[in-house]
Parts: C-alpha cells; sequence; structure tokens
C-alpha cells in the first residue's frame, strides 16, 4: 500500500466526468488499498478516485459505523426522505457547509472483483455514499452546499444558547 496526495481545489480532475472501471486487476486492486491508506491517514470518511488525480469510478466509504465500503462502477437507483447535515471535504480543508441530500439510498456497483452488489444505506453512511458518487461525477459538495458553517463558531453558540 502507499499514501497517494490528495488533489485540492481548484483541479479540473475534481470537476470532470469519470471513466467506468472496465478492468478488475491487481492495479485496481491496488488503488483501492492506496486510496483506504490515504483516506485513513487523512482522517476522512470517504475518498474518490478523482480525489488522487484519477479519473476513473472509484470510491471507498469508510464511517466506522458500518463495514467500510468498496464502490466501483457504483449508481444510485432509489432514494427516500430528506436530511439536511454538515459535510467537508479532503479536497477543501477547513471547509464545512450544511447539504441538503436522501435520508436513504439504494445503490448497484461493482466490487474489486467485478461483482456487482445492492446496498441499502440510510443517514451518514449514505451521506458519505452521496458525497463520493458526486465527486466521480465531477459533482463537488460545494455546490450543493446550502450556508457555510464554521464549526468552531457553531459550537461555541450552541454551548452559549
Amino acid at each position: 500500500m502507499a499514501m497517494r496526495e490528495i488533489v485540492m481545489h481548484p483541479n479540473e480532475v475534481l470537476e470532470v466526468e469519470c471513466h467506468p472501471v472496465e478492468e478488475f486487476d491487481k492495479e485496481l486492486h491496488q488503488l483501492l488499498d492506496d486510496m483506504f491508506e490515504t483516506m485513513y491517514a487523512a482522517e476522512g470518511v470517504g475518498l474518490a478516485a478523482p480525489q488522487i488525480g484519477i479519473r476513473k469510478q472509484v470510491a471507498v466509504v469508510d464511517t466506522r459505523e458500518e463495514e467500510a465500503l468498496e464502490l466501483i462502477n457504483p449508481k444510485i437507483i432509489k432514494t427516500s426522505g430528506k436530511e439536511v447535515d454538515l459535510e467537508g471535504c479532503l479536497s477543501f480543508p477547513g471547509l464545512f457547509g450544511e447539504v441538503e441530500r436522501p435520508y436513504t439510498v439504494t445503490l448497484k456497483a461493482q466490487n474489486r472483483f467485478g461483482r456487482e452488489f445492492k446496498l441499502k444505506a440510510e443517514g451518514f453512511f449514505a451521506r458519505a455514499i452521496q458525497h463520493e458518487i458526486d465527486h466521480l461525477h465531477g459533482v463537488l459538495f460545494t455546490e450543493k452546499v446550502i450556508r457555510y458553517v464554521d464549526p468552531e463558531q457553531e459550537g461555541e453558540r450552541e454551548s452559549n444558547d
């Protein structure tokens, strides 16, 4: 495994459509392993391939609430509910904003061996999955922010109320 450099905004690779994965080989397995290592080192809960400069439909998610997830060629097929919550992004260090997303998502994707699977997720896990899938289509969370937030000031304000 190897740490990869996280691409920071502005960089055009973050805003373009990624290519579907067609070869499920050792190179893909290495990429997935490297992505997990990079995500954990950065203390993130998700990482998409374009965030390390690779235009492939590959993402990893680990919210520590569910099992770590590898998403290859993912597609959301159903959503329900709505929830507004705080999001950040490893490609935008220190930037946080409230984003409205579906509370529940059902998706289909492939694993590192090319086997298709279906998954239903909700809450924070669903939010992280949606955030990473957006990256694969060149969509950044900043395009969906309702209101930018300074988490430290929010915490101070809440404790002063």
